[in-house]
């Protein structure tokens, strides 16, 4: 997989950044962090619009790649995106949770094609740590190796 990775996010509590059972593994929640190390923050509706939120669940789910690779050493050695959660941080009144999470399912089905295809939740939140637009998290298959 050839894609130009930030590098991976430390987590920023009392948690594991991914954990793993066989050929499945559980990615932590990852923010909006640009590869500069600044994060895209703001409330959806308020202060960012629908497509600053794509952007941002984009490096949400670039973040994510860059865990993988720190684990796996290869992205190639994801097999499947089985479920995304993107969680977007949303004034009362916005709704456009599911086109904002958009942003991270289509890197991920243009890295992977079918099997970058996945389940998904996209819910609004009132507030998210750090004000970060939008978090991603995923669970993913890999190969035995």
């Amino acid at each position: 997989m050839n894609c130009e990775l930030p590098p991976p996010p430390d987590p920023v509590g009392n948690y594991l950044p991914l954990t793993r059972s066989g050929n499945v593994m559980w990615l932590a929640g990852v923010g909006s962090r640009l590869a500069t190390g600044e994060g895209i923050a703001g409330k959806l509706g308020d202060d960012l619009t629908v497509e600053q939120g794509y952007e941002a669940a984009r490096w949400a789910a670039l973040n994510l790649l860059s865990r993988m690779k720190a684990e796996l050493g290869d992205l190639d050695r994801v097999t499947r995106i089985l479920k995304v959660v993107g969680m977007v941080n949303s004034a009362p009144t916005f709704t456009g949770q599911a086109r904002v999470v958009d942003g991270a399912s289509d890197l991920f089905v243009a890295l992977y094609g079918d099997r970058g295809r996945h389940a998904r939740s996209a819910p609004g939140m009132a507030a998210l740590p750090g004000n970060t637009a939008v978090i991603c998290d995923c669970v993913i298959e890999v190969d035995g190796g």
